[in-house]
């Protein structure tokens, strides 16, 4: 039931994301200026920072905004200097937990991560001590009423996507890093609305959970990582059975 968490997770994140504008906004941001500062501020150019704009531009981010984030990272503009970081811990159940970090603070943005999993029932663990249980791939979360999974298929994996799972109410599409932006302009010419998209660390190793208890604990904790402000994003490999299906994820 693993793509059951998921679903669960990505719209338990995404709806804490969009209660709170702000900090959807300053993540963009931070990617955008992340993304000029790497590859430079022509979009069309810069595969990162023309995904960045399209996410920017779903999310009603100002035009202003985007602009500012662009030249801050070209140095057109002044601003804070952003570094990326992981962080890797365990939840309750001994499920595997990765935190996306984009920070102007290295040590504010790792005290804040720990002291939020020692307070909600996780750890904090060592460099590599959980990334191995995950795969870092391109990953698109389309509904399944946007379209049918044959004319997803034909779209997506001429576009180079590896592989499409049906999760019944919606469709996950995989991809390589590199082909990330390929298929993602493919379903932007084919007017396909993604639920979510993002560059993910998606598990290859699952903890299966069989209680409501423990399955609370874990996105209860994942949650609050999440609202942290530096945090960007949040990843776990919990897989639910039936009977730790919580009443919102049947």
């Amino acid at each position: 039931m693993s793509g059951h968490s998921k679903w669960a997770t990505i719209k338990r994140a995404k709806g804490a994301a969009d209660a709170k504008r702000g900090k959807l906004f300053s993540v963009l941001s931070k990617d955008i200026t992340l993304a000029a500062r790497s590859g430079g501020g022509d979009a069309g150019f810069n595969p990162r920072l023309r995904t960045c704009i399209a996410k920017a531009k779903a999310a009603n981010m100002p035009a202003d905004n985007i602009d500012r984030a662009i030249k801050k990272g070209t140095g057109e503009l002044p601003g804070v200097v952003y570094e990326e970081n992981l962080y890797e811990g365990y939840g309750a159940g001994g499920v595997g937990i990765i935190v996306e970090v984009t920070t102007d603070n290295k040590n504010r943005s790792a005290s804040e991560v720990r002291s939020t999993m020692g307070k909600n029932g996780g750890n904090l663990a060592g460099v590599g001590s959980v990334a191995f249980q995950f795969d870092r791939k391109g990953q698109f979360i389309i509904e399944s009423v946007k379209i049918s999974e044959e004319a997803l298929m034909d779209i997506v994996l001429e576009a180079g996507a590896e592989d499409i799972k049906n999760e019944g109410d919606h469709f996950e599409v995989i991809c390589a890093i590199s082909e990330y932006d390929s298929v993602s302009q493919a379903l932007d010419v084919a007017k396909i609305e993604c639920f979510a998209s993002e560059l993910a660390y998606l598990a290859n190793v699952f903890v299966p959970i069989d209680d409501k208890d423990t399955a609370r604990k874990v996105l209860h904790l994942v949650e609050k990582i999440h609202e942290l402000e530096d945090v960007k994003a949040v990843h776990h490999n919990m897989e639910l059975s039936d009977s730790a299906l919580l009443d919102d994820e049947q």
